[in-house]
């Protein structure tokens, strides 16, 4: 049984081995991708295919990737556009999010990187459409607008870094992150310290969110069942119990 499409991605870039790789990266994590080498197509096949999510190279041969965002905008397509770009800079950054880009990606990019930014973005923008402010793993729900954090309806106490972590896991629930990946996106890529200090920071939270007692109706109680798991040599994940 094939698995469903989880969401339609159009990938612009001039480059055809960062094309390739994409494609590759995203049908395997569940997407139907379309691509382009140009801004002209890009243009063209944004218009016919109406994509969930777009990545955009912002340096292309013909329209860059600012120019092409304008336009689509222009004509109605709001789907959220994620800019790869080979300068780190500040002022390229700001013009993204200014012509109505959603992230951006500095390159060299690692493809697990580009598929959790989708996946967080293609999140965000559905739970805006529903006006759904709550992420959910199992019982344990963070509410985005009032950063509150409950498991089996238990308030949970966490600290700015603990929450971006538990986000960040939920973001991906039931797919392994690298303690990299973590550094990356907790600590951000000016972290230059022990990867350690991952393994400390699950430890917080399987405290907090795992080691957690429950009552049940006639007055018994247990322990809630584990929902971070650490998949050794490769990283950890959270996702809900089997049963």
């Amino acid at each position: 049984m094939s698995k469903p499409i989880e969401a339609t991605i159009v990938v612009v870039d001039d480059e055809p081995s960062i094309r390739e790789l994409l494609v590759a990266s995203l049908h395997f994590a569940g997407y139907e991708v379309e691509t382009a080498g140009s801004g002209s197509e890009a243009i063209e096949v944004i218009e016919r295919t109406q994509p969930d999510l777009i990545i955009l190279d912002v340096m292309l041969p013909d329209i860059d990737g600012f120019t092409v965002t304008r336009r689509i905008r222009q004509e109605g397509i709001d789907a959220p556009v994620l800019f790869l770009t080979a300068r780190d800079d500040t002022q390229d950054k700001v013009m993204g999010l200014t012509v109505g880009g959603d992230d951006y990606v500095t390159k060299p990019f690692s493809l697990e990187e580009v598929v959790a930014r989708i996946r967080a973005i293609l999140r965000r923008t559905r739970e805006q459409v529903e006006d759904d402010p709550i992420i959910r793993v199992g019982d344990l729900e963070i509410n985005e607008d009032s950063h509150d954090v409950t498991r089996a309806g238990k308030p949970i106490d966490l600290s700015p870094t603990e929450y971006k972590l538990l986000c960040y896991l939920m973001d991906n629930e039931g797919r392994v992150l690298s303690k990299a990946q973590i550094l990356d996106h907790v600590w951000q890529y000016d972290w230059g310290g022990d990867a350690a200090i991952v393994e400390s920071y699950i430890s917080y939270l399987r405290k907090k969110v795992d080691d957690i007692t429950v009552e049940d109706e006639d007055g018994t109680t247990h322990k809630v069942q584990p929902l971070i798991e650490t998949k050794r040599g490769i990283g950890y994940m959270i996702r809900a119990p089997k049963n």
